[in-house]
């Protein structure tokens, strides 16, 4: 719709960003430092995970600096997007804009910008512009009390530890109704066969089932490689990723540039990602394929799903 372009500063659609900083470490009586920003961070660099946020998890580094400033402004606790736009944005960057890549909060900020730009609630944008015309009748925010009884246990395993049962730490609680604080980055409530005709869509270019939500054009730059070289070759890991040459990070994913550099055995401009509770997708258009596996367990010990099974598709299709 022309509302947005990746070049413009995220403050053009959210002002309250307008005065963001740097961190610039603590002075001698340990006060927070703060510097001034080369250029103001872009949508696409909130796309790319390049625009200098931070996260703030409870699995985030408590050592980091910037990450336990995130923490203790207690911005996940805000009621809804915008008063959490507005709490980040009193927050310092991690770094400059554009010069590195860290996993961030971005797709929650991206939500606040959906719900600025549309005026609609980012579970009803979600509704309404993806979910009901692709056919996903179980993807929300939320788990209707009728369809409890199909919500997933979360397990979470420490090693060669027993399964335990993992109260979900990314959420407040498993909500019944949508939720005023949406998280765009973490709050979905899916299914095997919902996230297949999503990832079939990305395959067909934006379409599915004579239903158009986005253009090609779109759809080709949300599974482009953006990240500059520079970046790739400092080789940053994230869970079972490594960003390096070949392997890069598209518009809220990663994308296999060159599969040969990479050492991957996928088609080029295969686009993929995977979630903390071990759900991991991926769609090739090499090979015009796509894969969605869902388990529900949090581990840091984990088998790397993603790897293994790639490999033995890329066995089935030789074969």
């Amino acid at each position: 719709e022309g509302r947005w372009r990746p070049e413009d500063p995220i403050a053009k659609h959210l002002p309250e960003f307008e005065s963001l900083r740097v961190y610039a470490g603590v002075n001698a009586n340990g006060e927070v430092q703060n510097a001034p920003l080369d250029h103001p961070p872009t949508v696409g660099e909130l796309l790319t995970h390049t625009a200098g946020f931070a996260y703030g998890t409870p699995f985030s580094d408590p050592d980091d600096p910037v990450d336990a400033l995130y923490q203790g402004a207690g911005i996940w606790q805000a009621p809804d997007l915008g008063a959490f736009a507005r709490q980040v944005a009193q927050l310092p960057l991690a770094y400059q804009p554009g010069t590195n890549w860290r996993y961030s909060l971005s797709m929650d900020l991206q939500g606040a910008l959906i719900e600025r730009l549309s005026g609609l609630t980012l579970p009803d944008f979600m509704r309404e512009r993806i979910f009901a015309p692709l056919g996903m009748l179980d993807t929300a925010f939320h788990t209707p009390p009728e369809k409890r009884h199909r919500l997933a246990t979360l397990y979470a395993r420490d090693g060669e530890s027993p399964l335990i049962n993992y109260p979900n730490p990314l959420m407040k609680e498993d909500w019944d109704r949508p939720p005023s604080l949406a998280s765009g980055g973490a709050g979905l409530v899916s299914t095997a066969c919902d996230y297949a005709r999503y990832a079939q869509m990305l395959l067909n270019k934006g379409e599915l089932d004579g239903t158009r939500i986005a253009s090609r054009t779109a759809i080709d730059q949300q599974m482009s490689g953006r990240l500059a070289e520079s970046i790739l070759n400092k080789r940053i890991t994230t869970g079972h990723y490594t960003l390096r040459p070949g392997f890069s990070y598209a518009y809220n994913g990663a994308v296999v540039v060159d599969p040969t550099r990479a050492g991957m055995p996928v088609g080029a401009g295969t686009y993929q990602w995977d979630g903390a509770a071990g759900t991991w997708f991926w769609v090739d258009p090499t090979n015009d394929l796509v894969f969605v596996g869902l388990i529900q367990l949090m581990s840091f010990t984990a088998p790397p799903l993603q790897k293994i099974t790639q490999a033995l598709i890329a066995d089935a299709l030789l074969a």
